[in-house]
């Protein structure tokens, strides 16, 4: 008789536990699906040491996160994006918090800051492009005015051969480079190294060959106080294009920020 009672209890104990789990993965599928911050809230306050505490614990913190990046992402200020970082140095979204606080850096530079191109050590993303590539995109710096190279003197009537080699003239090489245009863009700047600038547009390029097909982007090292910079940058581009490369990436939640020419 005892031991009969002994079974029937632990019986009853087995089922509880059973019905326990089973009640708790109810809930806890019902708040997967809602999948807001309330409803895993709720779930680990009736379940503070279960088998999916740790699971809605992470999830909070992601939705959280989510919320505030949009939050910052929406007002689309160097204060936002600062904020953020405070809130979530080492997050999902921190990395490109990070990019946009620098790009904004840039944009608020004086005029007077190095040209894209000019930097001696800059080194093109796209190195089966040589030096071809570094040449076109110092030659079309979003930052520097274009100016006309001075007119060869005339040569005197008496010493002009009968047979005359056409040489481009100083105009209509300014023509042909204010045709690529005086704009640019910066795609992001890293403290890291330029390999970080160089993987940074690899995946862009990857990922949008369509929107950014022909550009010749380089990486731009900028000293600083707090050290070196590695901007990732194209030049030679209209304004237009300039703007349409960089809503397009901005649609996309990608950093981007045009680069003016300088007004001297």
């Amino acid at each position: 008789m005892v031991m009969n009672k002994a079974i029937l209890g632990l019986c009853c104990v087995v089922l509880l536990g059973i019905s326990g789990c089973s009640r708790q993965q109810s809930d806890w599928e019902k708040t997967r699906a809602a999948n807001t911050t309330d409803s895993y809230e709720q779930f680990l306050k009736k379940y503070p040491s279960g088998e999916f505490t740790a699971q809605a614990q992470a999830r909070v913190k992601e939705l959280y996160e989510e919320r505030d990046w949009q939050k910052a992402r929406d007002a689309d200020t160097l204060e936002a994006y600062q904020t953020f970082l405070k809130q979530y140095p080492e997050g999902k979204w921190t990395e490109e918090a990070r990019i946009r606080v620098e790009n904004f850096s840039l944009a608020q530079a004086p005029s007077s800051a190095t040209p894209i191109g000019a930097d001696n050590a800059n080194t093109p993303v796209n190195p089966a492009a040589g030096d071809t590539v570094a040449a076109a995109v110092a030659a079309a710096s979003p930052h520097a005015p274009l100016r006309a190279a001075p007119a060869p003197p005339s040569a005197p009537p008496a010493l002009v051969s009968s047979t005359k080699v056409a040489k481009p003239s100083a105009t209509a090489s300014a023509s042909s480079t204010a045709a690529s245009g005086s704009y640019g863009i910066q795609l992001g700047a890293f403290k890291s190294s330029a390999d970080a600038a160089n993987k940074r547009w690899a995946h862009l390029d990857k990922e949008y060959p369509k929107l950014l097909a022909g550009l010749s982007p380089t990486v731009s090292p900028k000293k600083g106080a707090s050290g070196t910079l590695y901007r990732l940058q194209v030049a030679g581009l209209t304004e237009k294009h300039a703007r349409a490369i960089c809503s397009n990436l901005k649609a996309k939640s990608q950093a981007c920020v045009v680069v003016a020419p300088a007004h001297h």
